[in-house]
């Protein structure tokens, strides 16, 4: 009896280790995801969307390959089915997240591109709802409605005039790319294969898809300071952002880390802020919903996981 008392504050301390690890984690990924639409909006105001998206891609392999480099981890063989899984699962999370969001951020205000993007954490909400059984279905529902309303006040609102007055496939790739990272962020938990193993062919497959979207265009090599902000878009938002993102819900689930995560639009925002852009008041209140919605959703998703 007194051995089994012994390891219970081991076991604690342990898992108090762990959820320290996801929180340092997550912190680091929201403070380089922060800065994406800011650098970004500044790249696309004299560059196309298929060489900024170029430069990320590459800076990020490059990134994911070091990490896959100093790793010393083995990983057990997986089956083919598996192995297909996880490419799936870190193509859509990483290429679809990424370059639907950077064809928003060029069809329509950066700002609103921004807000619309970050409201994956409410599709997850949803997806909870609908398959598995949270503690207060209810309460996550309203905050998922809460937050589609604020997203539809950001639409209408984030100009001075009427509906869409971004172009409509922005406002359509916004929401796929949070639907990406909606799907990646559920499913990149509950695969066995290491983060960088996950990521690195999925930024090796967005290079190649870029560098030929790149050739098409036309293709001109940045130099001086717009090269290393893409490649800081790379390494920096995509790459360790992606993996301080993926490393944090393998530690912890998206429970307990979310609500770090869901700082992401307030900090990205108030930087987009700075730098000049503007919403209506009607916008800054659409804002303000969408951002009070996923911190409510992670909250409730934390103390379930705690209750547990």
């Amino acid at each position: 009896m007194v051995e089994q008392q012994n390891r219970i504050p081991c076991r604690l301390f342990r898992q108090g280790s762990g959820s320290i690890s996801a929180l340092v984690f997550a912190a680091g990924a929201v403070a380089l995801w922060s800065t994406n639409a800011l650098v970004g909006k500044s790249l696309l105001a004299g560059h196309p969307v298929s060489q900024v998206q170029f430069l990320q891609f590459a800076g990020a392999a490059l990134v994911f390959a070091a990490i896959r480099l100093m790793s010393r981890k083995r990983v057990a063989p997986v089956t083919a089915g598996a192995a297909f899984i996880s490419l799936a699962v870190g193509f859509i999370g990483l290429v679809g997240t990424m370059v639907l969001q950077y064809i928003a951020f060029a069809s329509m205000p950066v700002i609103e591109a921004n807000l619309v993007a970050y409201t994956w954490p409410l599709m997850v909400a949803a997806a909870v709802i609908a398959l598995e059984n949270p503690r207060r279905p209810a309460l996550l529902g309203l905050a998922a409605v809460v937050g589609f309303i604020g997203v539809a006040l950001v639409i209408s609102g984030g100009r001075n005039q009427s509906w869409f007055e971004g172009d409509l496939v922005g406002y359509l790739a916004a929401f796929g790319s949070a639907l990406c990272m909606a799907l990646y962020s559920i499913m990149v938990g509950r695969v066995a294969t290491p983060a960088d193993r996950l990521l690195l062919p999925s930024s090796l497959i967005g290079v190649a898809l870029t560098f030929l979207w790149c050739a098409r265009d036309g293709f001109t090599w940045p130099i001086g300071a717009d090269l290393a902000l893409g490649l800081y878009l790379g390494a920096g938002p995509m790459g360790l952002g992606y993996y301080f993102w993926s490393r944090a819900l393998k530690l912890e689930g998206s429970g307990r880390v979310a609500v770090v995560a869901y700082l992401t639009p307030i900090a990205s925002t108030l930087l987009l802020t700075l730098s000049g852009e503007r919403l209506t008041v009607t916008a800054i209140v659409g804002a303000i919903l969408v951002i009070g919605s996923c911190v409510a959703v992670g909250v409730e998703r934390s103390e379930a996981e705690n209750h547990v």
